[in-house]
Formats: structure tokens, sequence, C-alpha cells
């Protein structure tokens, strides 16, 4: 199945005659090949992308695909990302000859070095691993690998070099992502090696800035202990969270409020956190003079509405995210993974939070891939900038 997009994004002049080039590396497109319900999907990704369909269309399992290339580009080893493979080798699939079953993904990278595509074969069954990857730039392959001998934990590697020898040849670990490893093994020298070095941090920068976002209303009430202020995937600090940002990042903690009142039972005047005797913070929701209510007293559509519209308004210094350190954040483009966008919400809130997405995905610097419902995404389709993808279709 093909989707097309539309979607569009700010982009930088590369020469003369030439179409001009995202200043910031992003994800353009996943694939999807025998990977849960997914067979030859191609799923186009814009600034704000939302994919919709039918329950078992394969919208989580799309965005579990996502997760796995971002880790697998930060370098986690293959065990950690698919703890259960087999999983998500559809049942329909059979072995070959040799018992084996396994499943591909894929992306396409747009950036300076134009765009890269990145594609990956990995056994699922009998034992876990990397059989194939390749990294190629305009129809030119960068990075080759291939499993040779089973009996080892290595596949053999082939990097572009276009020097003295045309071609670089070494074994890589069977359980990484050979575009990640790049960096470390590639000198830089010649004008082949350093198109080899474009193309494999393009892919790497661009999907290790990737933030799941799951708040966990249950796990949001409590007063929690005051740390560093930078808000996990499931939200369970976000006190901790709100009483950095008060002091810290003026102008959104005003925005903040502003949503916050938008799209909260009864009016919001401010969000504070103060601490309590114990050392915990509690957070607040301010109605008015001499009035308050602890957020734990909120309803669950209240909570995940607040925790999704501050990880849109304050980015990847107040979020647990490891981008890459060597690279300005100014050449950054963050991504929100964010699995059920609209859980619990009603129509009011789910209106102001695509409003308030769609505005800050505009200016390049995050992107948000998010699943929904079928309300939300034809609430979604109205809205300026938002792209939604029907994976049921």
């Amino acid at each position: 199945m093909t989707v097309i997009s539309t979607g569009t994004t700010a982009s930088a002049p590369s020469g003369e005659g030439r179409p001009a080039r995202p200043a910031r590396p992003f994800v353009s497109e996943l694939r999807l090949d025998a990977f849960a319900s997914h067979r030859r999907t191609v799923i186009p990704l814009g600034p704000f992308t939302l994919l919709a369909g039918d329950s078992g269309s394969g919208k989580s399992a799309a965005l579990r695909g996502y997760e796995a290339l971002a880790r697998l580009a930060a370098g986690d080893p293959l065990e950690d990302v698919f703890p259960d493979p087999a999983a998500w080798v559809p049942e329909a699939v059979g072995a070959d000859g040799q018992g084996r079953r396994g499943f591909r993904l894929g992306c396409t990278v747009e950036g300076p070095a134009g765009p890269v595509r990145l594609d990956l074969a990995v056994q699922a069954e009998p034992t876990l691993r990397v059989v194939g990857e390749r990294l190629t730039d305009g129809g030119e392959v960068l990075l080759s690998t291939a499993l040779r001998d089973p009996g080892r934990s290595f596949v053999q590697a082939a990097w572009y070099t276009a020097g003295t020898v045309p071609v670089t040849r070494a074994p890589f670990p069977d359980d990484r992502l050979g575009t990640a490893l790049l960096p470390l093994r590639v000198a830089g020298t010649t004008d082949g090696q350093l198109r080899v070095l474009a193309a494999a941090e393009q892919v790497v920068v661009a999907l290790r800035s990737a933030f799941v976002c799951d708040p966990q209303p249950r796990l949001m009430r409590a007063p929690v202990p005051a740390g560093e202020g930078r808000l996990t995937s499931c939200c369970d600090n976000l006190a901790d969270v709100l009483h950095r940002t008060q002091g810290q990042c003026a102008h959104r903690h005003t925005r903040l409020v502003a949503c916050a009142d938008a799209g909260c039972a009864g009016e919001v005047t401010g969000l504070t956190a103060a601490r309590l005797e114990d050392g915990t913070v509690r957070a607040v929701a301010v109605r008015g003079p001499g009035r308050s209510t602890p957020l734990d007293r909120l309803g669950d559509g209240e909570l995940r509405y607040l925790a999704h519209a501050l990880v849109l308004l304050t980015g990847p210094h107040v979020l647990v995210v490891d981008p890459a350190a060597e690279v300005p954040s100014a050449m950054q483009a963050l991504t929100v993974v964010a699995d059920g966008l609209d859980r619990c919400l009603d129509a009011r809130q789910t209106a102001e939070l695509l409003a308030l997405a769609a505005s800050i995905c505009a200016d390049g610097h995050m992107r948000l891939l998010g699943t929904v419902g079928e309300a939300a995404a034809a609430a979604a389709r109205r809205v300026p900038g938002a792209t939604v993808v029907d994976l049921g279709r």
C-alpha cells in the first residue's frame, strides 16, 4: 500500500539551479514490510502527521517501527529494541527452508546531503540478528551489509570509498545498525568517504532526535521528588517539570497556561508547583485570586492534554531525549511520537491540541507523528499544516 502526502517543510538553498535542501535532517518516509499487519507499506511523513484507520490497520505498529529505527540509530542493541521479535512477524508469514522468519524496516531522510534511504532486514527466528542493510543516496549504494556465514555473529559490510580502493570491507556486529557505526569506521579523507559520512550522520541525527510521549494520568497525580526537571516519556514527573518551567521559560509557560485555560474545565489563570514539607513537588492549577486545584484532581483527559501541550511547548531541553550532542540544536528537528494523541480527550481539547501542534510544527524545529481515532482525524483534516494518512485504505 502506498499513500501520498502533501506536506511541506522549510528548506535551505543548495546552490543555483538545484532544488533547495532542508537545513535540518528529518524522516520524510517510513517503510514497513512483513512487520505486524504491514505488507510493503509506505507512509509519507510531513511536519505534522497523524495516522488514522480502523482497529488492526497497523497505526500503533507503524509508530513502533519508527521508534525501533530511532533506538537503533542511537546505538541500542537489537535485542533491547525487539525483546520479543517473533511477535512482529505476521503469523501468515511462513519460514524458509532453514526455518528463518523476519521483517523489514526502512526510511528516507531528507537533509543537507539530499534524500538518503535506509533499508534494514531483520531475522526474528530462529535467532534475532540483522541480515542485511543498505544505505543509498541518489540510487548509489553507500553502505551494504549481508549475512555471509550464519554461524558467526557478524555481517560483512562494504562502504563506498572512491579513493585508490573504491570499496572498503569489514565485519560489523549483527546486532547493531551499521549506519550508526559508520562515523566510527570511516576516516573521511576522500570525497567518497565524506559523502558516506554525511549520509550516515544525516540519517542518525534525524532518527535519534525522537521523543516517545505516552502520558499516564495514574502516574501523574502524586507529588514527585524534585529533580532535574526533564519530562519523562510517561510524564509522571509533570509537577517537577512545571516547577522548572515556571521560572525558566516564562514565555512558553504563559502559552501553556493559556492552553490549560482553553482545554480544562473551569478557568485556569496559572500553573504552578510548590515544594511540600517532605521535599516533594506538587502541581497546582490556579483558578483565580485565592483559588486553586491540585493537578491530581483533574480528569485523565485534562492531564493528557496538559502533558502533550507541555511537550510541544518546551522542546528537547526539557525532555528526556538524547539528541546528537555533536550537532547544534538549531540543525536538529525533534520528532514527538505519540500513540493515541486524542485518547481521553474531548472535542474541544482535541481541537486545541491540533491547532497547537500545527503552530509548533510549522517552524521546523519540532515534528509530530501520532495516531488518532476517526473523530480526531476528521478534525485534523481541517487543520492547515496537518497531514492525515489513512492506513485503512
